[in-house]
């Protein structure tokens, strides 16, 4: 993905990376034949540079997609549009990454069925791809450890991969299944003011900004790396208020400055959970999800009141994990 980030004093052009794994030759420098090199800060000058100082930001959606949706995918859309009107953000990639069956949610069917749907319902975008490392992990990841591993995967691929980012890492690249079975090398430090590197941010609607106040569903030094060094784009809805969600809360607060509120003016009610009742009542979800989705339930029928049943009575994965761990930091409690 080329870079549209520079320094001052510096300047790009279409298909040359610059970041902090790639520096220019200082101009006017002899070489070993004692010719005089070429000024190419001079000539760079000379081209466009409208869009040099916007930020490249990667959209990451996180949750049980059980099963995707329209309104999904309009959240992508959404957030979109916000990002790039604001002048300062450039839009260049939206990842889905579905939850593993370890999440234990009530109703959650297999990983695969969830992750071949979200691939079936972005077959046709040129910007969004369904990436599949959290959903084969074997137990639970916190939403602020896959916020990382996206982040490091983008500055490693920038710093290995110069040139290949801009040919096989493009917008909407979909990630197959297989592919991802077998883990990767290890990745390199992230530097944390590299210029070259597009920003992850997390996608979310308004139930989840909101969850974040449920007893021991969300760790607080998690929630407050993730509007600190990650940033929020949530999508709002009738009846939430975001923003005395914002207020009532000190994390939250503090860092409001990255966090974008996104007003939904078209309303749209549709919910997986909605989804699922009406399957499990015989009734039509046609236009609710994308057509190939609706045919791929059908075909291996999905959702059911025995699919529903699932996980019943046991405690959601986040839930059991913090209380644990919080029983062993303070026993006598």
């Amino acid at each position: 993905m080329t870079s549209r980030n520079h320094t001052q004093g510096s300047a790009w052009t279409p298909g040359l990376k610059q970041s902090s794994c790639f520096s220019l030759p200082s101009p006017g420098t002899r070489d070993s034949s004692g010719v005089r090199g070429f000024h190419l800060d001079h000539q760079l000058q000379l081209l466009p540079m409208d869009t040099s100082e916007k930020t490249e930001v990667v959209l990451l959606a996180c949750g049980s997609f059980n099963p995707i949706t329209n309104m999904h995918l309009r959240l992508f859309e959404l957030g979109k549009d916000y990002m790039n009107a604001t002048g300062k953000y450039r839009v260049i990639k939206g990842i889905i990454s579905p939850v593993g069956d370890a999440y234990k949610k009530k109703g959650l069917i297999p990983a695969h069925h969830r992750i071949i749907m979200a691939e079936l319902a972005t077959k046709n975008s040129h910007w969004l791809e369904v990436d599949t490392w959290e959903s084969l992990q074997k137990e639970w990841v916190e939403t602020v450890k896959v916020l990382r591993h996206h982040q490091e995967k983008l500055a490693t691929d920038s710093c290995d991969h110069p040139q290949r980012s801009l040919l096989m890492d493009r917008p909407g690249r979909k990630r197959k299944w297989d592919e991802q079975k077998q883990d990767s090398s290890p990745k390199k430090p992230q530097e944390p003011k590299s210029t070259g590197v597009p920003r992850v941010k997390l996608l979310c609607g308004a139930d989840l900004l909101e969850s974040f106040n449920v007893p021991n569903l969300w760790k607080t030094e998690d929630i407050t790396q993730i509007v600190a060094n990650y940033g929020l784009i949530c999508i709002t809805r009738a009846g939430s208020d975001a923003q005395k969600f914002i207020y009532e809360s000190d994390v939250l607060w503090r860092h409001q400055s990255n966090i974008h509120l996104v007003d939904e003016w078209i309303t749209n009610d549709i919910s997986s959970t909605k989804i699922r009742r009406a399957l499990r009542r015989g009734q039509s979800i046609r236009y609710l999800v994308p057509d190939l989705v609706q045919e791929y339930i059908e075909k291996h029928d999905l959702y059911n009141s025995e699919s529903e049943d699932r996980n019943v009575g046991v405690i959601l994965a986040p839930l059991q994990r913090n209380i644990s761990e919080a029983k062993h930091s303070n026993p006598t409690a």
